[in-house]
């Protein structure tokens, strides 16, 4: 039987921002095979295969007890798929601040976003004005999403209550009053806590008090959902070319930081809600990953990312009197 060869053209055929896989594995082998990523797991009595469509995929995050044949690391690079290593659950294994990102290597990606992105990136002011761009978008993107999400709504989550309508008013007008960057993540910090309060008083979780090292479910789901949405931004900047380590809020010796300034775009509005909804019910992980995979797609928040950040890097003003 004559095999059939790939070609990597073939497998970019689905735009990045169209994709609708997230994989987070662990306890197996990422292997190719017959021209297809697998990843093996083993079980007690035989090995089992399972297929990775990598056409469609946009991130693979590997966790704990994994690893990956230099052979896949070849294919997955010519799919365009990103590659990370983390702890378990998705979030980091030690005390580190970001997952590990393997990127593709291309040198045909687009020029014109990081060329603009530069052109004001250098200029503290211009910085500043990106950044409150970001937010502005960060809750329009919230309120568009809430308001149209009839599960959440199920949920008594609704974007109308008074305590989120006046979280919302009070962060866009502190956005319009933040004369720095640091003083717009004390504010940003701000408005996520207040959704915090809001949610975990509707999911019967009153006394959640927000803490990455605790184990309760939705400190948890929220780690976990958290760096899946980081997957997405590091995706989003790597196909437009961006480093990761131009920041616009985030610590600026962080070299992912604008991995999380742009996740910050769609965490509130998806991850957020979802994390304390399942901790509510006693969900496992692998529901509460699939929950929010198919919110992602539901939501088009990888489309999203990506119209933001492009916009953002080519709408910057051309003088500074105009910011």
């Amino acid at each position: 039987m004559k095999k059939t060869t790939i070609t990597p053209s073939d497998l970019k055929t689905i735009l990045h921002s169209k994709r609708a896989n997230i994989y987070y594995l662990e306890k197996c082998r990422v292997m190719q095979k017959d021209g297809r990523i697998l990843y093996l797991t083993e079980a007690k009595k035989e090995n089992l295969y399972w297929n990775i469509p990598i056409g469609n995929t946009t991130v693979i995050l590997l966790g704990t007890g994994t690893s990956v044949t230099q052979a896949a690391m070849r294919m997955l690079a010519a799919a365009g798929v990103l590659v990370g290593f983390c702890g378990g659950g998705g979030t980091p294994l030690f005390s580190g601040t970001e997952v590990e990102w393997i990127t593709p290597q291309s040198e045909y990606r687009p020029t014109e976003y990081v060329q603009g992105w530069l052109s004001f990136w250098f200029d503290e002011q211009k910085r500043l004005f990106a950044a409150k761009q970001l937010q502005r978008a960060r809750c329009d993107y919230f309120l568009q999403t809430w308001g149209k999400d009839r599960e959440l709504q199920q949920e008594g989550l609704y974007p109308d209550d008074q305590e989120i309508e006046q979280a919302i008013q009070r962060f866009r007008n502190r956005i319009e009053q933040a004369r720095h960057v640091t003083e717009l993540l004390s504010d940003e910090a701000q408005f996520t806590k207040s959704l915090y309060h809001y949610t975990a008083g509707r999911t019967d979780t009153p006394d959640f008090k927000r803490n990455p090292n605790a184990h309760d479910d939705a400190n948890r789901f929220l780690n976990h959902g958290n760096y899946l949405a980081y997957g997405l931004g590091a995706t989003a900047l790597w196909v437009l070319g961006i480093p990761h380590g131009f920041a616009l809020m985030h610590g600026k010796t962080r070299r992912g930081a604008l991995v999380f300034d742009a996740a910050d775009l769609i965490k509130d509005a998806i991850v957020l809600p979802w994390a304390f909804i399942s901790a509510r019910y006693g969900r496992t992980s692998q529901e509460f990953r699939q929950i929010c995979l198919q919110k992602f797609t539901d939501h088009k928040a990888l489309d999203f990312i990506f119209e933001k950040i492009k916009e953002q890097s080519l709408s910057m003003p051309k003088e500074r009197e105009e910011i």
